[in-house]
């Protein structure tokens, strides 16, 4: 490809933002006639150095731009776009979010594509239809339940389905194939429809109460213009129905409305509920797709086909040419802040996004974070309360169980089996809460108290017994074998200490042999429709007993759980980070509000050694939101977030003493040219020093001025990057969740 003379005045150029890690973007030549036909937001390939890279055209630049002799341009590879696929509200978006957090522009605006399109393909993807070709198969489909049920699906439409209707509807890809070997059906590729499907009322709305009606009123009143709200309502006050009728009205003009959710496990259930309400074009964007099912949710949202699309974070960068309104579910949860790569919250940006459209955003929880509440206390959100549970069931009551003293059964005290066992016999739900999966969290020899730990990391090795038995390391992954003997002192008696949810379920299945018992953490539910059968089994008014892990503390809706146990809280108490408490109590409450959701009352067993904690007393004598209030005024006083901005910087590399030498001197360079406006912590040895074989060092960065802060640290991390030793490892994390 010739390099173009850069003297020439008819010279057409564009500037590409390019997924390299720098922090610019580039200018590139092309054709009048390509001149003509580009568009800002439109994909390029071009040339970078030695690959070809797929980039986003961000500005076409005028005749009279100003050329810097220095250098020699490419001329682009080829236009991939016709038309532009990001519109200007997602370009300003994603250039804002690249500033805010500091990361390079083209990383920023890959993350906002799908991977077809990142890869370069063309946008027009053929839509897979399927068509029944036999009427009269029912005789083929005996021996399968699923194949039967797709099959009936498909008569139905004898004209075809496309296959994303029919996985929503739970119809499995592979039952399709299985389906199509029978020569039962045929899979056709045809243009796919992107014009706009009306939506109208599959159901009636409930009726709301005095709360929910208030609250739906309220935000109805912004419905064009920017206004943030924070819908606080106890769990099971019927937060989603205040949704759907907000929804409803935003629907009915033809605008778009975007759901995030915190992770895919919530997805069936919040799709069933809008399904059931509204008929219209509902699109899912999360990590468990297919890359050519997810481009095609991306190009129906884009194009404004779907008028209700429900995602996970990622989905907050998606186009949408008519949004009415955001809503966030569940907003305190940690899983809208992305902990690798380009860190952005999820929370944050849709704010920020909800402004540039001008439209309403609600973030709803039933333990608000305690920067909403800040937010709120300012001024800059609306608090609506929803103050009774909907329907008749009442809030759980909490007891607290002082470990020191209970009698005990392999980790669960007598009275708590007791209480587990007149709820069965009643034929009543239990819920056992851990947060730990494995089987044990300790290995430890009974002569020498040799302990197993990971050789790469400072933590302690996980016993796993399932699918063999194995020591596991959750933070670096690494697998051990079990180990027959002690290897200090070769005595054969190793003890396991602790508990993981594996063997929590091994005691209660002995405990009580005639229940169930279900497991539910990453272990059990990595199988695909695995956590769906588990989901099917609960809604039965069966008895059973249900062990899990953070997955069941999240917005689920258990109508026959009268029960909830937490058997180790004490851990949440007494950790090195400030927001831990919070965490904690979000976790009490939150999982503590899957009990009594239906119509007998439920209750609440916390298992401590801790009775006394100041922070537990507040959360059971009075609620969350007092707790809220303590911590707000405790955070002030120690000018803690919100009341302080924060970065961190994480360094990682094969020695402490260098990055500890390395931060230090950055970190005087930085105290030299902030004129003393930012308060430095650090560099520390991170709270696990030793990870993967690597030491981890912080430093975190605080100013009461924000925008002080992030002018002062932007020329100073490019150096710092630019400085670095090449086995060195830096991230910067803007207003950082976890100090871990």
């Amino acid at each position: 490809m010739p390099n173009t003379p850069s003297t020439s005045s008819d010279l057409y150029r564009i500037r590409v933002a390019v997924p390299v890690y720098i922090y610019d973007c580039f200018d590139y030549t092309l054709t009048a006639e390509q001149y003509q036909q580009a568009e800002v937001g439109a994909r390029v390939l071009v040339s970078f150095g030695r690959q070809n890279l797929v980039g986003i055209i961000v500005e076409k630049l005028t005749q009279n731009t100003p050329i810097d002799p220095r250098f020699k341009l490419k001329a682009i590879t080829e236009l991939l776009d016709d038309e532009a696929i990001l519109d200007s509200k997602i370009l300003n978006l994603l250039t804002w979010s690249a500033q805010y957090y500091q990361f390079p522009i083209g990383e920023v605006f890959q993350s906002a594509l799908p991977t077809f399109l990142r890869q370069g393909k063309p946008y027009n993807l053929l839509a897979r239809m399927w068509k029944v070709l036999d009427l009269n198969a029912e005789a083929k489909v005996t021996r399968s339940e699923k194949q039967q049920q797709a099959y009936k699906i498909l008569k139905l439409h004898p004209q075809g389905t496309t296959e994303n209707i029919l996985n929503l509807a739970g119809i499995e890809t592979a039952t399709l194939k299985a389906l199509e070997k029978k020569t039962i059906v045929e899979c056709v590729l045809e243009n796919q429809d992107f014009s706009p499907q009306p939506v109208t009322l599959a159901q009636m709305p409930l009726t709301a109460n005095e709360d929910q009606k208030k609250a739906v009123q309220q935000v109805l009143k912004a419905q064009k213009k920017y206004q943030a709200f924070l819908l606080d309502g106890l769990t099971g006050s019927g937060k989603t129905e205040v949704y759907l009728q907000i929804m409803q009205e935003v629907l009915k003009q033809g605008k778009q409305v975007l759901v995030l959710v915190p992770e895919i496990g919530l997805t069936p259930q919040t799709i069933s509920r809008f399904q059931s309400r509204f008929h219209g074009n509902i699109v899912l964007l999360h990590s468990g797709l297919n890359d050519s099912k997810r481009l095609q949710a991306w190009q129906a949202a884009q194009t404004g086909k779907a008028s209700i699309i429900l995602g996970t974070r990622s989905a907050i960068y998606t186009p949408l040419p008519n949004l009415g309104l955001i809503i966030l579910d569940e907003e305190h949860d940690l899983s809208f802040k992305q902990q690798e790569g380009f860190r952005y919250h999820a929370r944050d940006v849709a704010m920020y996004r909800a402004h540039l459209e001008n439209c309403p955003i609600i973030l709803g929880s039933a333990t608000p974070s305690i920067e909403s509440y800040a937010l709120a206390d300012s001024g800059k959100m609306t608090r609506l309360e929803l103050n009774q549970r909907a329907g008749i069931a009442l809030m759980p009551k909490i007891h607290l169980i002082d470990l020191k003293i209970a009698q005990k059964q392999n980790g669960i005290s007598q009275n708590l089996i007791d209480e587990i066992q007149k709820r069965l016999d009643k034929k009543e739900q239990v819920l056992v809460f851990l947060n730990r999966r494995g089987y044990a969290p300790v290995l430890i020899c009974e002569s020498c108290a040799w302990q197993a730990k990971c050789p790469h990391c400072d933590a302690n090795f996980t016993v796993h017994r399932q699918p063999y038995q194995h020591l596991h390391c959750h933070h670096c992954g690494s697998i051990h074998r079990m180990p027959d003997h002690c290897p200090q002192c070769q005595h054969t008696e190793l003890k396991s200490i602790g508990m993981g949810t594996a063997k929590v379920e091994e005691h209660l299945q002995q405990l009580f042999p005639n229940f169930d018992v279900i497991r539910v953490d990453r272990d059990s539910t990595s199988r695909v429709g695995s956590w769906q059968k588990i989901y099917d089994k609960i809604q039965k008014s069966e008895p059973i007993i249900l062990l899990g892990t953070q997955m069941l503390a999240k917005g689920h809706h258990f109508p026959y759980v009268t029960l909830v146990a937490i058997l180790d809280i004490d851990s949440g108490l007494l950790s090195v980070d400030f927001r831990a408490t919070e965490r904690t109590a979000q976790l009490i409450v939150q999982v503590a509000g899957r009990a009594g959701r239906g119509e007998r009352k439920g209750e609440v067993y916390l298992q401590t050694l801790r009775p006394d904690h100041p922070l537990l007393n507040t959360l059971i004598d009075k609620d969350y939101r007092h707790f809220a209030k303590q911590t707000l005024k405790e955070r002030q006083a120690a000018l803690l977030p919100p009341f302080r901005y924060a970065a961190l910087i994480r360094c990682e590399s094969k020695s402490q003493e260098q990055n500890q030498e390395f931060l230090q001197q950055h970190a005087q360079a930085l105290r030299q040219i902030s004129e003393h406006l930012i308060d430095i912590w650090g560099p520390i040895p991170a709270p696990m020093e030793r990870k993967a074989g690597r030491y981890q060092a912080h430093m975190v960065l605080l100013s009461h001025d924000r925008a002080r802060l992030h002018f002062y640290i932007r020329a100073w991390w490019q150096n710092m990057l630019h400085q670095k030793p090449s086995t060195m490892k830096l991230t910067l994390d803007i207003d950082p969740q976890e100090l871990s």
